[in-house]
């Protein structure tokens, strides 16, 4: 073996490249098979993969994504293991309001087709065989898909690569090293999200590195670019950087293969949330009023005030056309201030609020304020009442307790990666490096301009999960500084420090990605952070 590290084949490579990717994944199967609820009774981690699988069973066992059946037992009472926090409440089709997964609702139908396969093959179902249907289902989902994501990254690798030690190096940090094998033991749109990452990116490079001009290469591309937004928002960034870089390379056919490809998911993806929903938007942008549908005189205040529905007040809005029977109710209303009016009989819910000239009538809007609901300021705990400080969330978001560089620092090799392309590459390696480094940049800038009650770090999570769609293009631009580092044994030794400390911080939530990180942990335990 030479001092640069060049071994003597690349079947040498190959084998140690398939060593890493077997490994992974039987770690992935095994864990997986071990997984289960802190009840114990199936294999549901938190109240966010909890919606998921809510949201499946609804679809596969009743064929409506309404989950009233799911979340409550037959004697009406909520179903500790299958209630979650994670729901929206609204009027569905049928003019009553129900709860339905506030989770974007395309990758959850996909899920339950597939269920609808595995219990058509098994004759399982979630509610009398959760664990073994799950876990299938969570191989099916994560673990094979992954396998594939590492194949594909492998063949990046052995293409972009210079060196054997570079090579290998990044293969390992692939498999072993990011959050990605965290989250293979639970369902979730991280997975999806930088799966399709890859094979976007993928498929660009073929067309742009290499000169392919095939159909199908940017229908690929404009198909996993979209699914990737589908499954992370501002992974809209990416969609557009590289429609934009494709259509500059490739006009004809970047029109006729990846936007037809785009339009295909977006369109997917609307019809998904109206289907479930009834509405376009996602269940995210209902947070607030709906448009006036009435106006009240400030002589009803007093009837406001004492939350009673009086004759003067059912008038008034008899008068804006709106009847309400004699078992409605009103209350006060918490995340905006105003009033809620609840009409059973009639399903309906208004909010009234202050206006200039007396009170506006507006229609329900907020589905996530409904009785019991986890969402509202006073309720809230930990780190889900959101970070005041805007510095200290981006310290935290960067070398802190959820920090991508404490967590992982082996992406430092990435920054150090870009800097080497932009230096140093060819036209198309520096065109890369700049949409990674720009997406990177734009998409932290969006996070760490969030409002308070989005600063909230992701949750309860292993890591800044907002973050991880970015890992496949971060594990290709570490390539430059492995090459680099290769050559340099003191480099070695730092780089091979930097991938342990990210694979303990990987495996650190190994059987749940919805803890704590081992920073969080820490830092609790010597009393420098209270959430």
């Amino acid at each position: 073996m030479t001092t640069d590290w060049q071994l003597s084949s690349p079947l040498v490579r190959h084998t140690v490249y398939l060593l890493l990717i077997v490994t992974s994944a039987g770690a992935m199967v095994g864990r997986i098979l071990d997984v289960r609820s802190k009840r114990g009774d199936t294999a549901m981690l938190s109240a966010n993969d909890r919606s998921r699988w809510c949201a499946i069973r609804a679809l596969g066992d009743y064929g409506t994504p309404q989950l009233d059946r799911v979340i409550r037992r037959s004697d009406g009472r909520r179903d500790p293991e299958w209630n979650t926090i994670d729901k929206v409440r609204h009027k569905g089709r049928d003019g009553k309001e129900h709860y339905y997964s506030s989770k974007p609702p395309l990758l959850i139908n996909l899920l339950a087709w597939q269920y609808a396969g595995v219990k058509r093959l098994t004759g399982a179902s979630l509610a009398d065989h959760p664990f073994n249907v799950m876990r299938i289902m969570l191989v099916l989902t994560n673990v094979v898909p992954m396998v594939v994501y590492f194949l594909i990254l492998a063949g990046l690798i052995e293409r972009l690569g210079v060196s054997d030690w570079g090579r290998i190096f990044v293969m390992g940090l692939a498999t072993w090293g990011t959050f990605l094998t965290t989250f293979s033991v639970t369902i979730n749109n991280h997975l999806p999200a930088a799966f399709s990452v890859l094979v976007a990116t993928a498929a660009a490079i073929a067309i742009i590195r290499n000169g392919h001009r095939q159909l199908w290469r940017f229908a690929l591309a404009g198909t996993f670019a979209a699914f990737a937004f589908a499954n992370e928002l501002p992974a809209l960034s990416f969609l557009a950087a590289l429609g934009c870089a494709l259509l500059w390379k490739a006009p004809r056919p970047t029109l006729l293969g990846f936007v037809p490809a785009v339009a295909v998911v977006v369109g997917m993806v609307l019809m998904a949330n109206h289907q479930t929903h009834g509405s376009w938007r996602p269940p995210y942008m209902h947070r607030h009023d709906g448009p006036v549908v009435g106006r009240l005189p400030s002589s009803v205040a007093p009837a406001l005030q004492r939350l009673e529905i009086s004759s003067a007040l059912k008038d008034a809005l008899q008068g804006q056309a709106i009847e309400l029977s004699s078992r409605a109710s009103i209350q006060a209303t918490k995340q905006e201030p105003g009033w809620v009016i609840w009409d059973p009989v009639g399903q309906q819910r208004l909010a009234v609020r202050t206006a200039a000239d007396g009170f506006d009538v507006r229609a329900w809007g907020n589905w996530y304020e409904y009785p019991g609901t986890y969402w509202v300021p006073e309720r809230k705990t930990g780190v889900d009442r959101g970070e005041p400080y805007r510095l200290v969330y981006i310290f935290h978001s960067l070398i802190g307790h959820r920090g991508i560089f404490s967590l992982t620092p082996v992406w430092l090799l990435s920054v150090v990666g870009v800097a080497l392309w932009l230096r140093g590459g060819d036209r198309s390696l520096r065109e890369l490096a700049l949409m990674i480094t720009a997406l990177t940049l734009v998409c932290l800038a969006f996070y760490f301009q969030r409002p308070l009650e989005d600063r909230n770090y992701g949750g309860v999570c292993c890591g800044f999960r907002w973050m991880f769609w970015f890992i496949p293009l971060w594990t290709i631009s570490a390539l430059p500084a492995a090459d680099w580092v290769a050559t340099r044994r003191w480099a070695r030794g730092v780089a091979w420090c930097l991938l342990a400390v990210s694979v303990v911080s990987a495996s650190y939530a190994g059987l749940n990605p919805w803890t704590q990180s081992w920073i969080f942990d820490y830092w609790t335990h010597l009393g420098w952070i209270q959430y």
